[in-house]
């Protein structure tokens, strides 16, 4: 098994999983409302973000992905708070300092109060094409110099779906069709960013939450067989379809929603990435499980199914021929250390052999990331699962040591 030289190893995390709720984000109401456990600090790593960084170093994993808090650094519209600025700059600086690589993503999951609960975010057409557009403006101007790369928005189908269909996430609506106008609206807030801060001459990726789609059945009658293949390419066409026929043909194409000629769109984006954690069965009443449906399932209710990444890296590679892939985060949430270790240890090296095979294959994988770093904040779960390579006391599992292995086999 083996990796070209220059193979990104790293990891990925996010500012409230890691700093806690922003005291002006959407999210810290949403803790304050009693719909999701309190963040507090997160990790820990707004303080030990040094301490982190070199951690990382020592273990061959020299590419890190964060977020930088918008509603930190504007938390009133047209105001930006110099300590905050001052803050995530000192952060990057270290990181630099420590040899690692930083990936910026503008937005995983939260957004300062006034721009979500009172303008309406992304789904606000102004909005999102004024004040979005100006603050990805302003973060490639402030922090371009510091950063290796982009990755503007994190998973606009865990997005649009945790919000608009759920109701998990704020703004907390349960309905089909403001689902489909809220990924229609983050699609293109990711195409925005993407095409503002490509002049800044550093790669910018995407991050789209992937899973291989089966249908399922509960009884052997034939309609519900039938109703449940047309619900599975009903998935499929909201987590597969509707961003690679933009970025493929120029058609957006959101289920729900009418479809967009979008020639601008094709063809956009440096690096084609994704997340990875788990196959879905769905069923003919639109419910999903687990794939394989029988198969034992973690904290998260994840069925660990490493062949399934293997799925996702050759399909992208089909239907986006010459993109280069990059696996933006991969990992396995349990709920304690421990010997549950050993499970993350077996999937994660199974998961990494499937991206070799697939590099000498032909796919163009970049790197791989690891989700994620040190133990944090889970959103509905609070601290009670744990994906870190590393405890909140920042020892390392038998997993860190995995990921140095393999990391130090490609430099």
């Amino acid at each position: 098994m083996g990796f070209p030289e220059g193979f990104w190893w790293g990891t990925a995390a996010s500012s409230t999983q890691t700093e806690g709720a922003a005291p002006r984000a959407d999210w810290k109401r949403w803790e304050d409302l009693g719909r999701a456990p309190r963040s507090g600090d997160g990790n820990g790593f707004a303080t030990r973000y040094t301490e982190d960084f070199r951690l990382l170093a020592e273990h061959g994993l020299t590419h890190h992905r964060l977020s930088l808090e918008w509603a930190r650094l504007e938390p009133r519209p047209g105001h930006h708070d110099p300590a905050a600025v001052e803050h995530y700059t000192a952060m990057l600086q270290s990181a630099r300092d420590a040899g690692i690589e930083i990936w910026v993503c503008l937005h995983h999951f939260t957004l300062p109060g006034w721009f979500s609960d009172d303008l309406g975010g992304f789904l606000d057409d102004r909005a999102r094409s004024l004040h979005w557009a100006r603050h990805v403006d302003w973060m490639g101007e402030t922090f371009g110099d510091l950063v290796a790369g982009w990755k503007p928005l994190n998973e606009p189908v865990a997005f649009a779906g945790a919000g608009w269909l759920l109701g998990t996430h704020p703004p907390g609506r349960r309905s089909l069709e403001d689902f489909g106008q809220a990924l229609r609206a983050t699609h293109l807030a990711n195409h925005e960013a993407w095409r503002l801060l490509r002049s800044g001459g550093r790669p910018v990726a995407t991050i789209m939450n992937l899973s291989p789609i089966y249908p399922g059945t509960r009884s052997r009658d034939p309609a519900e067989r039938e109703q449940a293949q047309a619900m599975a390419r009903a998935f499929d066409d909201v987590y597969w379809t509707s961003w690679i026929r933009a970025l493929r043909d120029g058609v957006l194409a959101v289920p729900g929603t009418v479809e967009e000629e979008r020639p601008d769109m094709a063809g956009s984006f440096d690096l084609i990435g994704f997340s990875y954690y788990a196959a879905q069965t769905v069923y003919a009443d639109a419910t999903t499980g687990p794939y394989p449906a029988d198969a034992a399932v973690t904290a998260m209710g994840y069925a660990p199914w490493p062949e399934g990444l293997g799925i996702v890296l050759r399909r992208l590679a089909s239907e986006l021929p010459g993109r280069a892939l990059l696996v933006a985060e991969c990992g396995l949430g349990t709920s304690g250390a421990g010997t549950e270790d050993e499970t993350r240890v077996r999937y994660l090296d199974e998961c990494i052999g499937i991206v070799s095979e697939a590099i000498e294959d032909g796919v163009d994988v970049r790197g791989f990331f690891h989700w994620t770093a040190v133990d944090n904040y889970e959103w509905l779960h609070g601290f009670d699962v744990e994906f870190g390579l590393f405890d909140r006391d920042r020892n390392p599992k038998r997993s860190a040591d995995l990921a140095r292995r393999y990391a130090t086999m490609s430099t």
